[in-house]
This record gives C-alpha cells, structure tokens and sequence, in this order.
C-alpha cells in the first residue's frame, strides 16, 4: 500500500528553521500588524532551558491573557465554570496559535454596574520564534460573549482550520477566510443555539467525509432560584435544571440541521461539561461520551451512522468506582497501558476517574490501584489530558487544578506512566512551577514551539494564563504525524494511528476536541524513547482506506495524506 508524505521537518534542520524566523520578526518588526499592548510588552528575555520538563515562560512569550469572569466575587456555577483554549494553526505556516475563551460581564449572572467595554477572547499568532503575538482585532475573532468552550476543526474542508465557541447565550461559529480573517457564519450555519453551553467536540459520525459537531449543554441558571440550601457560597448544579445538548449534522454546504432527537441523544435534564468522541469499539464509527456534572455520565455508541443508544450503565461509565455520580468536568483518551484499547481519564472534583478500557465495551475504574486517586483527592481537576511528557512511549497523566466555589489556587498534579498499569506522582520533582497554587480551568496540550515535546497552555479563573515550555523532553526521540484526509474529512478527526518501534506498538486516534473546554495539536504525538527507527506507521481512515508507512525517520513532524 502506497503513501504520499507531504511535508516533513527533520529534528536536524529545527534549528536553522527557528533561527531564520527570529532574523525575519527581527527586521520585520510589527510593520505589517497592528501594534497591541501585547507587542509591546515583548521584553522580557526568554528563559534558557533547565533541569525540569516545565517551565513558565509567560510573560516572556508575549502572552498577558488575564482571564475575566465578569464580576469581582464568584457567586455562581455559571462563572465557576471558566474558559477553556486552543492550539491550533490559523493560518497554516507550520507553527501552532493560540485561541483563548474569556468571560466577560454579563447583565444575569454579574453583579455591579456594566462596563464601558467588555473583556472579548483573545487570538495569539505563534511568530515562530517562541514568541506570541496578539492579533485578535485583524483576525475578527474578539467575540465579547459569555464564553465558555471551544472547540476547533476545518468543518467547510478548505484546509483553514474553524473556531466553534460556546458561551452562556448564544454560540458562536468563526470560519476560516484563509487569509488570516475570520467570518462569522453562525446566522447562516444555524448552530447559535439558545442554551447555557459548555464543551463541544467535531466528529464524522455517519462518515460522509463532513464534520459534524456535538454541543453539550449545562444548566438553565436563574439566580432567583434557591431550590437548594447553599451553606458555602452559592447554589450548586442541582439548584437548576438541566439541559439538552445538541447534535449538529453537517449539510455540506454551510450549513447545519439539529438531529438530536432523531439520532437518540436527546436528554431533556443532562448537566454536560464536557463531551469527547472516539471510536471505542474499532466499529469505523465515532462514539461519544459526555461528563455530567452531579448526574449519571452519558456514554453513546455509535450504531453504524444511523443512531445512537446510551450504553454508559452497562459500560461502567455512568459512575466511578463507589457507583457515585460525580463532578464530572471532561474526559481525555489514549492507551496508556499499550494494549491497543483506548483508555478515559475523567477529571471531576473528588478522586479523578480514571477508567481502563476491558474491550467489548466495557471499562473499569481503576483510579485507586492505578495511584491517581489519594494525591487527587483534596484537589478539584478541571482540563486532563494524557500526554508522554518525557517521550518514553508511555502515556503520563498533567491535570489542571482549582477550587470549585471559591476563587482558591490548587497546585497541578503530573503523573508519571511506570509502565507497570500504575502511576507515580511526580509534580514536586518538576520544579518551581508545581509549587504554585492557581484556580485552573481549562488547558490544552501540544508543541507550540516543534521542537518534540508537549508543552502546556493554562486558562486560570480570573487571573493570568499560564504557558508552560517543555524542555527536557526531547532527550528522547519522537514523531508528530498530521493527518490530511481527501476521503475522510480534512482532518481526518476518526483516524486511528499505529506506530511501531522495535516491540512496542502505539496507537492513538484523532479527535475533535474534548479537553476541559479545549481543543490539543492537532497533529499526534509519539514519544520513541532511544529507537532510531519507525519499523512501521499505520492510518485507519475513517473511510475505511488504511495506509502503510514503513522504516520512517525519527524527529520529524510528517504530514501524510490520505490516498487509495
């Protein structure tokens, strides 16, 4: 079977590669963009790799994103809900942006008098040189809603990648002019919805080549409802009804039809947070999991594109381990324990779910033997997100932390894959960054700066972001793949992805979104240890064409796409 590489950066030529960029931000300045306060605050030197994986380099990149909840004291589950983010390439020139979710004020759930302009979310261009610069104005993408989510994809397969933004009201869908400006198309494509909106997540589910989308909707808030005797701050989920979400089916020309009741997702009194899709059962055909918050979790298997039926009783993803409905903020997928089945991490605010895949659908909680629970347990994990942050061909676990009710710092967690189905907690070995407490929300993981490793991006409730460099990482070696679907959609969001170095085999799928209101890379990441070699790179398309590449090149981020 044939394969046709498109485009390939060796690890070897990184550094000519960054080296050419800063000359060129040197003499070109900002002549060509608007100058912001974010250009000119670019001052601060960057720091030189250490000893740890992370580090903050903020305020060095250029990035002052202060996240805004819209009121000086959390009051409500409306703002305890945060902002989620986004990397992703806008424009297409090989280095990762950065989308960021903001709040802003809001005439319900806001207290005090409105301001004269309101706080709108932010777009960073990635200047290649790793720094940020934001463009947010020229690009027209500033929305001042209420936002919460994000979830981002090429729905028109124009090869520009669309930004879905979910708010507190009304949605909004920015399409990618490819020209660096985006249009609003949400009036015409008809996915505005009317709902208090939390995560979304694109997907093919009947796998006609066009990207569908999936919203999940929270609570109907109305702060003059006090069902429930709120004794430590302010009426929680249960005080409030719940909503429907909502499915999407693409029409292939722009626009959109609501097919959620006919495909058999509709739930009037769901209480979503977060919503991932991935084809658990290798069937060809996307899933979707959706994490409620204080309610059974939905887990709905895809029967061949024509409907769904919710098996998460059965599958054991209702409810955690005590058979409690918890907290659920969002789920993060991979096979960390390398026998091909894909696992799900659901971060919620006791013990985190960490549940192992069994195969014929059915998972088991393993968040005890597993060594996740007893250091989760006196935080809330908001954004998780399974990444092997060292390159050792084992999936680790980074989870975002925060206080649920109170504007109260948490520190973040990083476990560590021993290889063994368990994990060892790791974040006070990790630096200075670890011992910071900060009321985390949404996070996005991927390799902003191409340099082999994932680094971390952090929206923090109502104070700074935070990016995080990986440095050490890269020791190991790696690959990156990116997908370019012809028959599947663009995306090739359903992929399956199998790479192979010496006895290991590691698989992975392409996703949509599904972070904690969040969208990764797009591109897959493998970690390869000390292997020279790829022995082999298998693609499962959503279409049902599957490629092979064999002996491949480590170090290099490999664009592959798909072809009979």
């Amino acid at each position: 079977m044939s394969i046709r590489i498109i485009n390939s950066i060796s690890y070897s030529h990184l550094a000519i590669i960054l080296l050419c960029a800063a000359i060129l931000v040197l003499f070109s300045g900002c002549a060509e963009h608007e100058r912001t306060e974010a250009d000119e605050t670019i001052d601060v030197a960057m720091p030189e790799e250490g000893i740890y994986n992370f580090v903050d380099v903020t305020k060095a990149s250029g990035i002052g994103f202060i996240h805004n909840m819209g009121d000086e004291h959390l009051s409500n589950v409306i703002e305890s809900v945060g902002s989620g983010c986004a990397f992703f390439d806008f424009n297409q020139n090989g280095h990762l942006d950065l989308y960021i979710a903001n709040g802003s004020f809001h005439d319900v759930i806001s207290s005090g008098d409105r301001p004269q302009t309101l706080s709108g979310n932010v777009l960073y261009e990635n200047l290649g040189n790793g720094r940020f610069r934001n463009i947010t104005k020229r690009a027209g993408v500033g929305d001042t809603g209420y936002s919460m989510g994000l979830a981002v994809a090429d729905f028109s397969n124009n090869g520009f990648p669309d930004i879905y933004i979910t708010n507190h009201g009304p949605n909004v869908l920015y399409q990618n002019n490819g020209d660096g400006s985006f249009t609003d198309v949400t009036e015409r494509a008809g996915v505005a919805g009317d709902k208090s909106s939390a995560g979304a997540v694109w997907l093919d589910f009947n796998n006609n080549g066009l990207l569908d989308l999936y919203v999940a909707n929270y609570v109907e808030f109305n702060p003059e409802l006090n069902l429930v005797y709120a004794p430590d701050g302010y009426p929680g989920p249960l005080n409030f009804p719940g909503q429907p979400d909502v499915l999407y089916r693409n029409n292939g020309d722009g626009t959109f039809t609501d097919v959620t009741e006919e495909m058999g997702v509709y739930n009037r009194t769901g209480r979503a947070m977060g919503v991932g899709s991935l084809d658990f059962n290798g069937d060809g055909y996307p899933d979707i999991f959706v994490a409620n918050d204080a309610m059974a979790n939905y887990f709905y298997r895809n029967n061949g594109g024509t409907g769904f039926t919710d098996i998460a009783i059965r599958s054991g993803l209702a409810f955690n381990r005590g058979g409690e409905a918890t907290a659920s903020m969002a789920s993060s997928f991979a096979d960390y324990t390398g026998n091909g089945l894909i696992d799900l991490l659901v971060t919620d605010d006791s013990y985190n779910s960490l549940y192992e895949n069994q195969g014929g659908g059915l998972f088991r909680d393993v968040s005890f033997p597993s060594g996740i629970a007893v250091a989760s347990g006196q935080h809330v994990g908001w954004a998780g997100g399974f990444i092997d942050y060292n390159n050792n061909m084992m999936n680790d676990i980074f989870i975002v932390n925060g206080e649920l009710k109170h504007l109260h710092g948490q520190e973040d967690h990083l476990f560590e894959n021993t290889g063994t189905g368990n994990f060892r907690e790791v974040s006070g070995e990790q630096g200075p960054y670890f011992s910071q407490a900060m009321v985390g929300r949404g996070g996005c993981f991927g390799d902003y700066d191409n340099d082999g490793d994932i680094d971390v991006f952090i929206v923090n409730l109502h104070e700074e972001a935070v990016l995080l460099r990986n440095d050490i990482g890269n020791r190991n070696n790696w690959i990156m793949i990116n997908l370019v679907g012809t028959e599947s959609n663009r995306d090739g969001i359903g992929a399956t992805v199998r790479v192979t170095a010496g006895e290991i085999t590691q698989t992975a799928q392409k996703t949509g979104g599904g972070q904690y209101l969040s969208s990764n890379d797009p591109r897959l990441h493998f970690g390869l240890a000390d292997h020279e070699i790829i022995d082999r790179i298998e693609i499962s398309w959503p279409s049902g064409i599957r490629q092979i590449l064999e002996n491949a090149e480590v170090n290099q981020i490999l664009t592959i796409e798909e072809q009979q």
